[in-house]
């Protein structure tokens, strides 16, 4: 049987992203995505991309708070941008985001609340990884069938 471990993350997260009915709120578009971003996320796809490797992430690491994942998406502020004399500082992502796709992921059913805990996989949110990981096994392995045959 295959497993969500089993596919490269990157072909599993676009095609859960495009399985995943999850509508992005309205702020979406003037939101960004972290404090060391300057303008926000360009990509048309980019909450439902989120939405999936959040997903990935909470089954992966679960149970997991949102504070641990602004740290995982986070990223780096510069310290001084003219001279560069200070070293880098981390930043977190941005917590709304994330805090309203697993709200999302949780009203869908795939991810539930742990008392005490943060967020962790449901049963359906497992099937529906370890499903679309079959179907993106089968995709990767095709074109190299048909190269050999």
């Amino acid at each position: 049987m295959t497993t969500f471990y089993d596919v490269p993350a990157d072909a599993l997260i676009e095609a859960i992203a495009q399985k995943l009915d999850i509508e992005p709120p309205e702020w979406n578009e003037y939101t960004k995505s972290g404090v060391s971003r300057e303008l926000p996320p360009e990509q048309d796809d980019f909450w439902q991309v989120r939405a999936a490797s959040l997903l990935r992430t909470v089954a992966k690491d679960g149970p997991v708070g949102v504070e641990r994942l602004r740290t995982a998406y986070g990223g780096s502020k510069q310290g001084s941008t003219r001279y560069r004399v200070r070293p880098d500082q981390k930043t977190g992502a941005s917590g709304n985001i994330i805090r309203t796709i697993l709200q999302q992921l949780e009203a869908e059913g795939y991810i539930e609340t742990g008392e005490g805990e943060g967020r962790r996989i449901s049963g359906d949110g497992r099937a529906l990884l370890d499903e679309t990981a079959s179907e993106v096994l089968e995709e990767l392995d095709r074109p190299e069938l048909e190269r050999y045959a």
